[in-house]
């Protein structure tokens, strides 16, 4: 086994004496690497179980535990090592350490992954330690670690190295604990609310449920070109259709390929589901319920703060009129106007660069994005959207242009897309024929109709209300996270080339 001199006799470069280490040990030890090592509690179940035990005192107890070694101070004596639940300090002292345990202090960087046994103790300034008797080395690490302390400050390289990231900054180890603690909330929610969750084809040889640009591939056996799927919606409602249950979700991920920005990554994650019996009242009630409970799970309060902002998940969130929004923040009252002449005229007047085909529900949404998005901070739903715009949608009574749609808004971003979803049959074909034909005038030769889809609501479809959360932006504001890059482990990103 090493000794202290053997640092004498190792490279000054960094990477190399590691590699070095390496071949030394594999001669000393042999396999540097084991399969098989069995450690007695995490670091944060031992910090439990001796919470009370007081300063300057030892106790009779072995325990073994393992973990990465984060800082080293006086050649190894005092070592604190992590695993994913926390740190443990290690003492190794001729005293107290076996004499092969010791030996091995000099060959131990930052970074390595060791096993650790020994008897726990308190020191007198308090912090929890192991008195080493056994030291074994799991993994030598080849490169060393990012300086602990500071982290990776070029934002690229930690999207790029995740595991850098997390291994460094405890804030993005934290994200992504909570992100997989609001999916699984997520799950829980719908599943004791009496959902049923389902899986549905990421491949998809007609592509719908959404206006997007897919990804196209190409399916070797079958001849056949595919798309990744922008929504799961077609498939869910035949889902509705078959009787399966009356309400079903999916916690999904979806593919568009559009562009990048702090809110928009090519795949990402939703949660979509459909209420039999339901319409969109319901499902603003279903939002808010989740919302709140989200919150409370994560922080404690339905109040929390995101960036400079103090946000609130306490329901009822508030009804927002899209054609009355616009009213009030331009003076334009679109229920008054016709025609889609008059509605672009209407907007030109106003001051807005609108296409010379746009709709009068085009000119009205386009508007309310412009004045009315922005201003939407706190939990909101949007309500009343133009029909031209939401060809899955039932009419709003009495007002044949609207729809019974909402959109739910936080920090002036859209989180959630909601419909009384359309079941008439013949409506739905002609609606989707006429959405068919607006995609194939934009240049969208490629988009079909969904035959089978139709085939399916031709048999009935329920009434319902139908539900699409942005699962990403979500824990975007739960976790306080000013990008989506930040709460996606391994989000999309330039090659290095580039």
């Amino acid at each position: 086994m090493a000794d202290n001199k053997t640092e004498n006799t190792l490279s000054s470069d960094a990477t190399e004496v590691r590699a070095q280490k390496l071949k030394l040990l594999r001669e000393q030890i042999g396999d540097v690497y084991p399969a098989h090592f069995h450690r007695t509690m995490t670091n944060a179940e031992l910090t439990a179980k001796y919470e009370n035990l007081e300063p300057d005192v030892e106790t009779q107890d072995v325990v073994t535990v393992a973990g990465r070694v984060y800082s080293s101070r006086n050649s190894g004596m005092f070592m604190d090592i992590h695993d994913a639940s926390g740190k443990i300090q290690i003492f190794s002292h001729k005293d107290v350490t076996g004499e092969e345990a010791r030996a091995l202090l000099p060959m131990i960087d930052i970074g390595d992954i060791i096993g650790v046994t020994g008897v726990v103790r308190r020191t007198k300034r308090g912090e929890l330690t192991i008195n080493a008797q056994k030291i074994e080395m799991l993994t030598k690490s080849l490169l060393p670690m990012p300086e602990k302390w500071h982290g990776l400050s070029d934002i690229e390289l930690r999207y790029r190295k995740r595991h850098l990231d997390i291994m460094t900054n405890e804030d993005s180890k934290l994200r992504f604990q909570q992100r997989s603690k609001i999916v699984s909330g997520i799950r829980r929610f719908m599943e004791n609310d009496g959902f049923m969750e389902v899986e549905t084809p990421m491949l998809q040889s007609i592509y719908g449920g959404a206006t997007a640009e897919p990804f196209k591939t190409h399916h070797n056996t079958l001849k056949l070109d595919m798309y990744l799927r922008i929504a799961p919606e077609l498939f869910l409602k035949r889902t509705l259709v078959s009787g399966l249950t009356d309400k079903v979700f999916e916690i999904n991920r979806n593919f568009r390929n559009e562009g990048v920005s702090t809110r928009h990554n090519p795949e990402f994650t939703m949660m979509e589901c459909y209420w039999a019996y339901a319409d969109y009242e319901d499902m603003m009630d279903l939002v808010e319920r989740l919302f709140e409970t989200l919150a409370l799970s994560i922080h404690g309060t339905t109040e929390f703060d995101f960036g400079d902002k103090r946000l609130s998940f306490k329901g009822p969130f508030k009804r927002v009129p899209m054609p009355a929004a616009v009213k009030e923040a331009t003076g334009i009252d679109f229920l008054a106007i016709k025609t889609d002449e008059e509605a672009r005229a209407a907007a030109k007047a106003a001051g807005f660069a609108v296409e010379k085909d746009w709709t009068w529900g085009e000119c009205l949404a386009f508007i309310f994005e412009e004045k009315v998005e922005a201003t939407l901070i706190q939990p909101s739903h949007v309500i009343h959207f133009p029909k031209d715009i939401s060809p899955f949608a039932k009419e709003v009574p009495g007002e044949p242009r609207l729809v019974e749609r909402f959109e739910t808004y936080c920090n002036a971003w859209e989180l959630g897309n909601a419909f009384s979803e359309l079941n008439d049959p013949e409506e739905q074909r002609r609606r989707m024929v006429e959405q068919l034909e607006q995609a194939h005038a934009r240049g969208e030769k490629e988009k079909q109709l969904d035959e089978e889809f139709l085939d399916a609501i031709d048999q009935g479809m329920p009434p319902a209300g139908g539900l699409g959360i942005g699962v990403d932006r979500l824990i975007m504001l739960l976790t306080n996270a000013p990008s989506i890059r930040d709460v996606i482990l391994f989000p999309a990103r330039r090659s290095k080339a580039d």
